[in-house]
């Protein structure tokens, strides 16, 4: 087994579980990849041992032999970072949650021990997450996992924004700026602006207005089998930034964005002992009504 191993800076207290994880695969004679970024970290924080030589890549296809899983120490956004690493390759991204919230990084901390022993048992199932591709007439653009946002630099001017499904015109939305959400992304940028839950599996896209000057104006949610185009027909002196998953590039007025499903998934491995509905409920705190254990 080869697995590659990424992650951001931790904290003492995640360092004694990353290094229980790192001698427990030498242990078992995995194969073990790191990528630079982590490797460096590793490095300062003195968690590796020195007098031995460790594999370290910066891009999967500079490695030949194949790579059978990434595992991933961070949040969520760690996991978009590692999206980005593993690409169209199909390799599975592990999260361990050492951040925060984690609604893609749903494996905790105390699981660690036990991880190895229920992935050689196969006690998880992988979730495949739809990606989106963008193509402009003008730029060069990666995917997103999670969303992808068109807003205004200038924050206290709103966007005229088109937005066509399928060549059909849609509407003309007058806001701070417009999402476009997987339904991974569902319980990200797009829920604080007021959009649905979309269940993973759900094969649709959500389009959500970003503080809309039009009260009526709504969430909605497409089949992924749709292409969106989003026209910015502003005033040509305003400044507009497009961000997929946080990573932002600068836009200028007349660009034409076309968004739709990539032919590739990332996928997810999840432990049988965690589901989705589960991690809903624990992340957003649904369990906490007291009538659900009358």
């Amino acid at each position: 087994m080869t697995i590659l191993l990424h992650g951001k800076l931790f904290s003492k207290d995640v360092k004694k579980h990353i290094l229980s994880l790192i001698n427990e695969l030498i242990k078992q004679k995995v194969n073990l990849i790191f990528t630079k970024s982590f490797y460096q970290i590793l490095k300062k924080t003195k968690s590796l041992n020195n007098k031995k030589d460790h594999i370290t890549i910066s891009r999967i296809d500079v490695i030949n032999s194949k790579i059978d899983y990434l595992i991933c120490f961070g949040g969520d956004g760690t996991i978009l970072n590692a999206a980005t690493i593993v690409k169209d390759s199909g390799i599975p991204i592990i999260g361990i949650n050492t951040g925060r919230l984690g609604f893609l990084a749903t494996i905790a901390k105390n699981e660690i021990s036990s991880l190895i022993e229920k992935i050689k048992k196969n006690e998880f199932s992988v979730s495949k997450r739809a990606v989106l591709n963008v193509d402009s007439d003008k730029i060069k653009l990666p995917f997103a996992l999670n969303e992808i946002s068109v807003l205004s630099k200038e924050k206290t001017s709103m966007m005229n924004i088109k937005v066509f499904i399928n060549s059909e015109y849609l509407n003309t939305y007058w806001a701070d700026g417009i999402i476009i959400s997987t339904p991974t992304g569902s319980t990200g940028y797009s829920l604080s602006c007021g959009g649905p839950i979309v269940m993973p599996e759900s094969k649709n896209l959500i389009i959500t207005p970003i503080a809309p000057h039009n009260l009526n104006v709504r969430p909605l949610v497409v089949s992924d089998e749709n292409t969106i185009r989003v026209e910015i027909i502003d005033n040509p002196n305003k400044k507009y930034l497009l961000s997929m998953d946080s990573r932002h590039y600068n836009l200028l007025n007349n660009v034409n964005l076309t968004i739709k499903k990539a032919h590739y998934n990332i996928n997810l491995l999840q432990l049988n002992s965690s589901t989705y509905s589960k991690t809903l409920r624990e992340k957003l705190l649904w369990g906490l009504d007291k009538r659900n254990y009358e």
